[in-house]
């Protein structure tokens, strides 16, 4: 029996060709994603330790910075040979140009003890008192920075200054290199920089003698409550267990989009043995009347599956090692490499040969076990080999009552609240489609190919009727594709609807010429009063919020505060100014006041001139009840929270000066700040859109491997379909048609099938979207549904073009036997 199943694969080594490709296409995500997390993994081993080479002990801070005055008393301990404080935060360069240096800059307090320093220095020297800094050397050279040059270095706490360049340094590789500066003062500037009231931790490097666990005990004896002492391995676990959580959660979403191109590889080889046990009818019946048991027909066709599934697993293994290998060196390239390089390891070998194996062998399981239902005296007939396939009234039944489950889920989520309903709805959906597609989807090939047959006429009319010949298989076929087109289209038309809600709240919220915004942190101290002293401004607004007492207290502009509202429920917001608010209806409701009460916030009291209503306010969520809000000019909120930032400041040009006249007052002022940006409502509205961008281009990468296996089993299903119909192709060619007609014949049966899955797929992928922006709507936010038709519509055109592309191959050997002898085919 071994010897015919090895012949069988040798005779049906192209039909099974395509079939495997899509377990190799599978394999090779799940292989590449774990090896090139393998290699991230071994990377982030190697460099947990890269800044903690000559530390011993740290003392880490538990509930907050650690006081400068804690370092010099871990000085002080008996065995301490050097001990300083470490802080890690952002700041930003002024470039030779007098622009800031591009990127996001990380700035880092070096130890001034030679015991603890572990920079690799590329020229000159670390800094070792106050006025002097290190760059990283990339940054130095492409700014033209030498030693001795003055470099303007600010953060939040005001204006860059000017500190003595004294050395550069290399970063490459470690936590410290995120594709910015790397910018590195003595710890007393990184406290004055970066605004933070102590450091993260102490590092400790013990005299010769003392052990690890001894200093760290007296440490911790030194220094109390409020912090933990760690040793040298602990550190090193801490980094290690760090980077692998962040490692692991990037793992968790690529093996789930893995894992979706998987199950279409699932679905692909389902059809594909489907078809091939049914071709081989004559075959099976034959082996049972020489004495075949049902048995050995199924543990055969098993075994095949068994050993196409582990070549293919292999081949897609090493794929998969190749794939890694190049997206490592393109991540170089690009200025972003992944330390650690290449990791092939065993578990990711045998997980591959495993999984693609069993899904081979699972998808293989349910044809099996059908094609030994053929009884022995089918060999004397043709019954056996009449096109089958239609689904039962059980599973059509099934499939409607699970879709209209699926839909019902969709519609339920927004007035319900709840998010699970949309997955749920979204996959019940789609499992009803499965279940019904026997009779959806030849329905749906009907109906998109009767404009087709109207204007092609015969030919078009065969490809219709042989794509619905076999109701299961082009359903199958069509299925696969309705899991990779119907998730790019959720992204697609979610990511668009998104976009155009945060469009309409910037213009809905944001109503003045130029934004000033911080990099990465909070604007700095001083940066909105410069640009209030400059007379070519006349709107200056820092958006700053706080709470206190269960209420969110908001700074206000008295020429701005209208454009949010939503109803002014009493008196006038006009008078809004200093000692005066604005409450919001809810909290007016609950504590009584009108116009004219006086409320009192930290001890100051204000006088309330109107009670308004905020529909934003009113749905956000956080930490106080919704609409318990109250507004306050801006000096009166400095004056209440003298020391709370924010991240957005909004001006507008003084009357009777141009937006030109404006913008270089601005970015004379915002020169000096290399941690700010300057930018208008069109520019703003791009940043704020530009990461759902980048969200949805690697998700339809990612998702694309699906859609292209999924265009795979169109390809495999026609080629077989073409073998399955040799004798009947013959017949048409004997009677007239010409070669031409027959490619338009396999290319619009590839089409329709294409078309339907993907109009399947958009259709779910938008019925997803919309729920899930219905759910947000209510949740919080202007969020409706838009559907972005150019982007569908390419969708649409590349799953035509890609099935016309798939159709040239079965084609091509439908017209390369001569005629006569495909008329003797058997």
């Amino acid at each position: 029996m071994i010897r015919l199943i090895l012949r069988t694969l040798r005779a049906d080594a192209v039909r099974l060709l395509l079939s495997s490709l899509a377990i190799v296409l599978g394999v090779a995500f799940i292989a590449g994603t774990l090896t090139f997390v393998d290699g991230m993994r071994a990377g982030a081993y190697e460099r947990a330790g890269t800044f903690d080479r000559h530390t011993d002990v740290d003392v880490y801070g538990e509930t907050g910075p650690i006081p400068p005055g804690l370092v010099d008393r871990v000085r002080a301990v008996d065995g301490v040979a050097a001990a300083a404080g470490e802080l890690v935060g952002t700041a930003g360069v002024v470039g030779a140009d007098g622009r800031p240096v591009l990127g996001f800059a990380v700035l880092a307090a070096i130890p001034t003890e030679d015991a603890l320093r572990s920079y690799d220095v590329v020229a000159g020297r670390l800094p070792d008192r106050p006025g002097e800094l290190v760059l990283d050397a990339p940054t130095a050279a492409e700014e033209g920075f030498t030693l001795g040059t003055a470099v303007r270095v600010g953060g939040t706490e005001g204006a860059a200054r000017p500190y003595t360049l004294v050395g550069t340094v290399d970063v490459a590789g470690t936590s410290r290199d995120i594709g910015g500066p790397f910018i590195g003062l003595v710890g007393p500037d990184a406290l004055a920089v970066t605004g933070e009231p102590g450091y993260a931790r102490v590092m400790v490097a013990a005299r010769p003698g003392v052990s690890e666990v001894e200093l760290a005990g007296r440490v911790a004896a030194a220094t109390g409550d409020g912090v933990s002492v760690r040793t040298r391995q602990q550190i090193l676990d801490a980094a290690v267990d760090d980077a692998v959580r962040d490692l692991r959660q990037f793992t968790m979403v690529l093996l789930t989009f893995a894992g979706v191109a998987v199950v279409v590889a699932g679905f692909v080889i389902a059809n594909t043995f489907a078809i091939l046990l049914a071709q081989r009818t004559w075959r099976t019946a034959l082996l049972r009347l020489v004495g075949a048991t049902r048995g050995q027909v199924f543990r055969a066709a098993l075994l095949e599956s068994t050993l196409l599934g582990l070549v293919a697993s292999g081949l897609g293994v090493l794929l998969g090692v190749a794939l890694a290998g190049g997206l490592t060196q393109l991540m170089a390239r690009l200025d972003a490499p992944i330390p650690g390089g290449l990791a092939v390891s065993a578990p990711t070998v045998l997980l591959g040969v495993a999984l693609g194996t069993a899904i081979t062998v699972g998808a293989a399981l349910l044809p099996a076990w059908r094609g030994t239902r053929v009884a022995p005296v089918a060999a004397l007939t043709d019954a056996a080999v009449l096109p089958s396939g239609r689904a039962g009234r059980l599973r059509l039944g099934l499939g409607a009552v699970v879709f209209a489950a699926g839909v019902a889920a969709l519609a339920g989520a927004a007035p319900t609240g709840q998010v699970v309903l949309v997955a749920a709805g979204g996959v019940l959906a789609f499992f009803g489609i499965v279940l019904f597609g026997p009779l959806l989807v030849p329905a749906l090939v009907r109906l998109f190919g009767w404009p087709v047959r109207r204007v092609f006429g015969a030919t078009a009319a065969l490809a219709v009727a042989n794509a619905v010949r076999n109701p299961r298989r082009v359903a199958a076929t069509a299925t696969a594709l309705v899991i990779g087109i119907g998730l790019v289209s959720a992204f697609v038309v979610g990511a668009g609807s998104t976009k155009e809600g945060i469009e309409r709240s910037v213009d809905a919220q944001i109503g003045v010429d130029f934004l000033v915004t911080g990099i990465g942190a909070d604007l700095p101290a001083g940066l909105a009063d410069e640009l209030r002293a400059r007379p070519e401004l006349g709107v200056v607004h820092e958006q700053r919020g706080a709470v206190a007492d269960g209420v969110r207290v908001r700074a206000a502009h008295p020429a701005l505060v209208g454009r949010t509202l939503t109803e002014v429920v009493a008196g006038d917001p006009g008078r809004l100014g200093p000692g005066t608010a604005l409450v919001h209806r809810e909290l007016a409701d609950q504590n009584g006041w009108t116009v004219g009460s006086t409320v009192t916030v930290r001890g100051r009291a204000l006088l309330v001139v109107a009670v308004v209503a905020d529909g934003a306010a009113a749905q956000a969520a956080g930490p106080v009840p919704a609409g318990h809000v109250i507004d306050v000019v801006d000096a009166d909120f400095t004056a209440i929270f003298p020391d709370q930032r924010g991240y957005l400041a909004e001006v507008d040009p003084a009357d009777g000066v141009t937006a030109e006249q404006a913008r270089t007052a601005v970015e004379q002022v915002v020169a000096r700040y290399p941690t700010v940006n300057l930018m208008d409502q069109a520019g703003y509205k791009k940043m704020l859109t530009s990461t759902v961008d980048m969200l949805l281009a690697f998700v339809t990468a990612l998702l694309g491997l699906a859609v292209v296996i999924a265009l795979v089993g169109v390809a495999n299903t026609l080629s077989l379909s073409v073998l399955e119909r040799t004798r009947e192709n013959a017949v048409l060619r004997a009677v007239g048609l010409t070669r031409g007609r027959m490619r338009a014949m396999l290319a619009f049966e590839a089409v329709l099938m294409a078309l339907v899955g993907a109009v399947l797929g958009i259709c779910l992928g938008a019925g997803v979207s919309a729920s899930a922006m219905a759910l947000l709507g209510r949740i919080g936010g202007d969020f409706r549904v838009v559907l972005p038709i150019g982007q569908l519509g390419l969708i649409l055109g590349v799953a035509v073009v890609a099935a016309l592309a798939a159709s040239v191959v079965p084609a091509r050997r439908a017209l390369a036997r001569p005629v006569v002898e495909a008329l003797a085919d058997q």
